[in-house]
């Protein structure tokens, strides 16, 4: 039986500007997805519907985070500015994965439970595409 190559996500760190943020408790996405364009015509008549590639949707990056007044200050500050800020996530793998890329705040909620750590969850519209960087990337984008 092969070895396995999967990993954890422990040790993965993501970076605003080039600077690590601290606090994060996991990160999901990007999900990308895509538009399709129906083509089907008058002449198609197999029954079936036809489409072509539109346009691609590069998702969003949402942030599960212990809450600090630190963490908050820097997406508040880029939640409440209208520029594109830059963005990375380092895997822990051994080809030094790594997604860049731009987008601006989105959502910035707090959770404030009882008996519990107060969270924040951070969304981050991506704009444009996810390049992916490392030793075996067989393509540079996400």
């Amino acid at each position: 039986m092969a070895q396995s190559e999967a990993i954890t996500g422990q040790g993965t760190k993501f970076l605003r500007d080039g600077v690590e943020i601290s606090e994060i408790n996991s990160i999901e996405g990007p999900g990308k997805s895509r538009e399709t364009i129906d083509v089907t015509n008058l002449a198609d008549v197999d029954g079936y519907r036809q489409y072509i590639g539109g346009l691609r949707e590069p998702g969003t990056v949402t942030l599960n985070m212990n809450f600090t007044r630190d963490g908050f200050d820097l997406f508040n500050t880029d939640f409440e500015n209208d520029d594109i800020q830059p963005y990375e996530i380092h895997f822990p793998d051994v080809d030094e994965t790594i997604f860049t890329f731009n987008g601006l705040v989105t959502e910035l909620p707090t959770s404030i439970p009882i008996g519990d750590k107060i969270t924040m969850d951070v969304t981050i519209q991506i704009s444009g595409v996810v390049a992916v960087e490392g030793s075996s990337a067989s393509s540079n984008e996400a």
